[in-house]
């Protein structure tokens, strides 16, 4: 092997020692201390909202797919102050969302188990809303809508640390709420009208993460998750 094509493979295989293959951690991310939630090939850790296991139907081509199920999978870890990283793919009419803080698993009398925790919606909009991709659902409209076309993988970047929650998209930092700054249920800080009866500034600062299904394909991989002091 001449020299200049021996260092330029040696170039290469260093270029690319800090990544690793879908659903696996980095030497770089186990020594952070990420955690792997989706292995890519079964559906261990992962159950119904009602703790029950779920069909291995769901694992696709390395992606969990939360449809059809029971409004969401969920993760059997309860977290607290974390970042969530997530890479994920979505269909045409696509509506879905990354839940997280959702505490508990039991439903109130009359609401579904979204009411139960906070939503980052993910849609197949263009726009910038309160119930477009990156939006706190219902709650804060994001910056802009930084999501790729239909059929690209996004990275998405959730940071949930005790009063706060960001969420950075495809590089983009897109939005971000203070709890302490919502004390009263079904309005934002600046008066206008939601659609929830909870006071975020008392809601659950630690919970399970759910991945959304509201009727549409949408594919998730890459599940990893830094635990935060």
């Amino acid at each position: 092997m001449q020299p200049i094509t021996q260092m330029l493979l040696v170039t290469l295989a260093l270029s690319t020692s800090a990544f690793a293959a879908d659903n696996q951690l980095t030497e770089n991310e186990r020594e952070a201390g990420w955690v792997l939630l989706f292995d890519g090939k079964t559906t261990q850790g992962w159950m119904s909202p009602k703790s029950e296991p779920i069909d291995a139907t769901h694992v696709q081509d390395g992606g969990l797919n939360p449809h059809p199920c029971n409004y969401m999978l969920v993760h059997e870890k309860v977290l607290e102050n974390y970042k969530l990283s997530v890479d994920f793919k979505i269909s045409p009419k696509c509506n879905s969302g990354i839940f997280v803080r959702t505490f508990p698993l039991l439903p109130r009398p009359g609401k579904d188990i979204g009411f139960n925790g906070i939503e980052i919606a993910i849609d197949d909009t263009t726009t910038a809303g309160f119930h477009d991709t990156g939006a706190i659902y219902d709650l804060v409209s994001p910056a802009r809508n930084a999501m790729k076309p239909v059929g690209d993988w996004n990275h998405i970047v959730i940071t949930s640390d005790r009063n706060l929650l960001t969420i950075e998209l495809n590089g983009d930092n897109v939005n971000r709420i203070d709890f302490d700054e919502w004390p009263e249920p079904n309005k934002r800080p600046d008066g206008s009208a939601h659609k929830f009866d909870v006071a975020y500034k008392s809601h659950s600062r630690k919970g399970y993460i759910g991945l959304q299904d509201h009727g549409s394909d949408c594919w998730y991989k890459n599940i990893k998750v830094l635990p935060m002091k």
